[in-house]
């Protein structure tokens, strides 16, 4: 089966970012990577918090407020408090959240933003950059492990790789708890993640291991939990370029029968290049594919590593 196939990924997403006029000044925060390039991959949910609890656009502004170690939603010019709406809608809304593979979300807002929303003092008025949307607070709660993003950190090229491999991964692993989790499947899926892992975390990728050989069977819900829990912990780390070398490096040793030493020789160039920052990585990459067609390796064909995600989002281009 195709990873890529037709069908697309349920993804949530602030109204706002697909163009939709619904911030409080009556219009909107477009995000062209979502709507023209992710679109194509990801079904797309819009959800605006902010319109749900009644509020219309345009609309007076509203904010976070700290008073004490309690933090509420109110209008800007203090003339309504809307926390309690807000959690209210939460509790209806997440629950019917549970197919998503991931979200994107609006930065800065005080309903959506992922991190660094400003928070007011009521007696000062002053602000603390040290805030997270009502909303998005509440859904990362509810859902630990679901990839959540702002679009304004999707403009950097490893922050949006680093989400949409997220989105990707987590995906394949919920079409696989639906179909029915087995040790059998966990080491199928395990193996096929071995080096995109590595890229994100070797040291933490090491101590997986342990969690797969200890899993008693199909029954063992705890084992499977520990196991994703883990699995996407290390996604979260970003690669870097010395975990993407020493990953290119472990590929390259499948083709030492098959290469001539001039190919070997150029393959060696081509990642210390990508090391030194001469090269993006689709080049050694695009090499390392070439070769495994022209000498296939099942267990190298099969690894999430060389295509995390659709080749045609280009998220390789400029890393």
């Amino acid at each position: 089966m195709n990873r890529f196939s037709s069908e697309k990924i349920a993804v949530g997403i602030s109204s706002c970012l697909l163009g939709q006029e619904v911030r409080y000044d009556g219009g909107h925060k477009q995000s062209r990577f979502c709507r023209q390039e992710l679109a194509e991959y990801f079904d797309f949910e819009p959800n605006c918090p902010e319109m749900a609890i009644g509020l219309g656009s345009p609309r007076k502004s509203i904010r976070l407020v700290k008073q004490q170690d309690l933090i509420s939603l109110q209008a800007s010019d203090g003339s309504f408090d809307v926390t309690q709406k807000m959690l209210d809608y939460t509790q209806h809304r997440l629950p019917q959240l549970g197919h998503l593979s991931g979200y994107i979300v609006c930065a800065k807002s005080p309903s959506c933003g992922m991190e660094r929303v400003s928070v007011y003092s009521p007696s000062t008025n002053n602000a603390a950059k040290e805030g997270v949307g009502l909303f998005t607070a509440e859904l990362i709660k509810a859902y630990p492990l679901l990839p959540i993003e702002e679009d304004g950190r999707l403009n950097d090229p490893i922050l949006r790789e680093n989400f949409v491999n997220r989105v990707f991964a987590f995906h394949q692993w919920q079409v696989l708890a639906e179909q029915g989790l087995t040790v059998a499947a966990l080491q199928a899926f395990h193996a096929k993640y071995k080096y995109l892992l590595m890229a994100h975390h070797p040291e933490k990728y090491r101590k997986l291991g342990p969690l797969v050989a200890n899993i008693q069977g199909p029954h063992d819900k705890q084992g499977f939990d520990n196991y994703i829990k883990a699995f996407m912990e290390i996604l979260r780390h970003n690669c870097s370029r010395k975990n993407h070398t020493n990953v290119l490096q472990h590929l390259q040793g499948y083709f030492k029968r098959d290469l001539s030493s001039q190919q070997r020789s150029e393959l060696s160039e081509r990642i210390h290049q990508y090391r030194e920052g001469i090269l993006p990585l689709l080049v050694p990459i695009s090499l390392i594919q070439h070769y495994l067609r022209e000498h296939p390796k099942q267990y190298l064909a099969q690894q999430a590593y060389l295509s995390p995600h659709p080749d045609k989002l280009k998220l390789r281009y400029s890393l």
